[in-house]
């Protein structure tokens, strides 16, 4: 399978990208928006395996302020606009007219912002996996999930929210206990070569736009509120998360309430990443959504 790697100028930087097979094929290019922010493109690469299975090209970047890309030292640029800039030049640098858009955690963020705001044209299908319509919601539902969590972890997580200090090593503890459990867990010699290969995390951006953590978020994105306006999104949406995802039912539910054409589909066995804890399923379950979407 031909991968085409490259940078594209964007402002004064330079962001990378990566495709996956041929954007002349006739097929509508799959475009993915990772997590994070700041989270790189690596666990991406499970969706080669679409590309190499039904000739579909898939197109990844690291979004500025992680990975390959450039990693400037302006906390300026860590707010929504900035990577919503980011991703409509890379659709125009690389000649992306029609696009199925797949967005996960902060990605789906992002394509929501993007959709709801914006307005592009050519976006022929939209997958939102494990993300999220509002900030508050989410925010509720990781504290919910915080009080099933041994006292002693809760009582760090609460002091650190109270005291704003996020590096004692109960508070440490306690935040990797709860995102093995609904995040992801660690990666071993088993893992696939994508997710133990090295990689630049865009920790300040993380932090300058989200917050400290998954569930209290402080930064730029901490008043995101778009579930009232998922109304405006009449193109076709699959949602997938797992039953045990920081993207808990509740949250995936909203969104699948509010959007006038929307699937959920609901993984039995995953955390944050269904399409690395059930790769066949989702693949699968991509597959033939994407076939009728063309």
């Amino acid at each position: 399978m031909q991968i085409t790697e490259g940078y594209m100028p964007f402002q004064k930087y330079h962001t990378y990208y990566r495709v996956v097979g041929d954007l002349n094929s006739g097929l509508t290019p799959l475009l993915l928006l990772h997590g994070g922010p700041g989270s790189t493109h690596n666990y991406f690469e499970a969706f080669d395996a679409l590309a190499e299975r039904t000739g579909r090209p898939v197109v990844m970047y690291d979004q500025l302020g992680c990975g390959k890309s450039d990693v400037p030292d302006e906390p300026s640029l860590w707010q929504a606009a900035t990577w919503v800039a980011e991703l409509q030049a890379l659709r125009e640098y690389l000649g992306l007219d029609r696009v199925h858009l797949l967005g996960q955690s902060w990605g789906g963020m992002l394509a929501i912002i993007y959709l709801c705001d914006y307005q592009p044209r050519g976006v022929q299908s939209l997958i939102l996996a494990s993300t999220l319509s509002s900030a508050k919601l989410w925010a509720q539902e990781q504290h919910r999930m915080i009080g099933f969590m041994a006292p002693v972890d809760q009582d760090a997580i609460a002091k650190a929210e109270t005291t704003g200090d996020f590096t004692t090593p109960a508070y440490l503890m306690a935040n990797q206990h709860f995102m093995e459990r609904h995040a992801a867990g660690p990666v071993t010699a088993e893992s696939p070569e994508f997710l133990r290969r090295s990689k630049r995390p865009g920790a300040v951006a993380y932090t300058t736009a989200w917050g400290p953590n998954e569930y209290f978020p402080t930064g730029t994105l901490k008043d995101y509120e778009y579930t009232d306006k998922l109304a405006q999104l009449t193109l076709p949406t699959l949602v997938t998360s797992g039953v045990n995802d920081l993207c808990t039912p509740l949250v995936a539910k909203t969104m699948v309430d509010h959007l006038p054409h929307a699937e959920w589909t609901l993984f039995a066995h995953s955390r944050h990443m269904a399409f690395i804890e059930e790769t066949p399923a989702y693949l699968d379950r991509l597959t033939g959504w994407l076939s009728k979407k063309d």
